[in-house]
């Protein structure tokens, strides 16, 4: 829907503009923190132009997916330079995203940055099936085989694979999670589907956690939920398999629509905002092209479908594949729930009022399921959004510091972000 909407605008703009102005793409200067990337460099790249280390490693899932990691193993900051025992962070993207978005706005508001600054080796992983991660040792991404899986698999698959290469890479026995959106749905499914992966965990801090949906205000979603079950019978048939995929030609169209010199821009603002919820005042329209030159980074639509399945069902569980299906899958009529009784790492959940993906109510309904939290930490602006958690101007301030306080009463040791961050712990909500 997001990309319908911007290629639409870019169209008409297109059509309004003389010959030789798409040409301007090419000269656009990336070097200041608010400015586009529109020559659409890579996440190695956007990382490199910042004089940031950074390597890319390769790992294969138990079922064969090839994924790539990023890793940033140490920051610019003074005590952040390269060193031996430096604690693991893990960086996990929500879905149709990508690495692209912890890095995206630069380094001082992109967490990843952030993160390698205040003494921490940083990785961040790539789900099965978006731009990064769409190889396998057998299976062709053209074929509905590659593409059959949901969020289930990425956080019994992707997740284990991942966390496991970070960990052996580096020597260390544990790391910290921070997820967003999807991301933190995968770390509930597993830590509660492979509870073995809760003794690999330091603190994990789930921003805008997903799991139970039947508050969301999404018209998005709400339009698209009553279909899932048709839907997905629909694309089946079709071999419509990947939702919403990356190509130049919509990237393009997203920086025509929605760069600071086009006319529609708040096209593509709005369209951002009917999906995540209105929040005009953190929005850096400047960074609109480079986001959308990365997001959406492609997704099978059994990932949709899945989380269609949720917002019906008002219940945080498996797929479902209708009673015949489940009852060939899991021997019940009915998928069964996630066991959320058996998460023990420490977990905070950090959400916003004005999330139109991840409610306040819903959010209260996991807290009450999940016995290792350490906290629920309200957003203090009432207007941040779902992609605020992301892309918000002040979203340092309104979040990455408390993040970065708890990551540090949990560490065992003393790290650079001690020093450097005013960061706290937060405040528990009062809802």
């Amino acid at each position: 829907m997001l990309r319908i909407l911007i290629l639409l605008a870019a169209v008409v703009y297109v059509l309004a503009i003389p010959d030789g102005i798409l040409k301007e793409h090419q000269h656009v200067n990336p070097s200041a923190d608010n400015e586009q990337f529109s020559t659409f460099p890579t996440v190695t790249e956007m990382i490199e132009s910042y004089d940031y280390p950074v390597e890319t490693h390769i790992v294969k899932t138990s079922d064969g997916y090839l994924l790539t990691m990023h890793r940033i193993p140490y920051g610019r900051a003074p005590g952040a330079e390269a060193g031996p025992d430096k604690q693991v962070v893990f960086l996990q993207h929500g879905l149709l995203c990508s690495s692209a978005d912890w890095v995206v706005t630069g380094p001082t508001q992109a967490l990843a940055y952030l993160l390698a600054d205040a003494g921490y080796d940083v990785w961040m992983g790539n789900a099965r099936g978006n731009s990064y991660s769409r190889n396998h040792v057998s299976l062709n991404p053209n074929s509905h085989a590659y593409w059959d899986f949901s969020w289930h698999e990425i956080g019994v698959r992707d997740l284990p694979a991942m966390i496991d290469y970070s960990l052996k890479t580096t020597g260390r026995d544990k790391l910290h999670y921070i997820g967003h959106s999807q991301g933190t749905t995968t770390l509930f499914v597993v830590l509660s589907f492979l509870p073995e992966y809760n003794h690999k965990i330091l603190s994990a801090h789930a921003l805008a956690p997903v799991a139970f949906m039947s508050h969301l205000q999404s018209p998005f979603i709400k339009a698209f939920a009553p279909l899932v079950d048709t839907l997905d019978l629909v694309t089946s048939l079709l071999g419509v398999d990947e939702f919403m995929p990356s190509n130049n030609m919509m990237q393009m169209g997203g920086y025509i629509a929605c760069r600071d010199t086009s006319p529609i821009q708040e096209v593509c603002a709005n369209a951002l905002f009917l999906i995540a919820g209105f929040d005009s005042e953190q929005l850096n329209r400047t960074m609109l092209p480079a986001i959308l030159a990365n997001t959406p980074a492609g997704a099978s639509t059994k990932q949709l479908v899945h989380y269609g399945q949720l917002y019906n069902s008002g219940h945080f569980r498996q797929f479902d594949h209708g009673p015949l299906g489940n009852l060939a899958e899991y021997g019940s009529l009915s998928p069964p729930d996630y066991p959320l009784d058996k998460i023990t790492a420490p977990i905070a959940l950090h959400y916003s009022r004005n999330d139109w993906l991840a409610a306040v109510a819903d959010v209260d309904t996991l807290s009450l399921r999940l016995s290792s939290l350490i906290g629920t930490y309200l957003i203090p602006l009432p207007s941040f959004n779902h992609i605020d958690f992301l892309y918000a101007i002040d979203v340092r301030s309104l979040c990455y510091d408390a993040v970065l306080g708890l990551m540090n009463s949990f560490c065992g040791e003393p790290l650079v972000a001690a020093a450097t961050h005013s960061a706290v712990c937060g405040t528990p909500s009062t809802n």
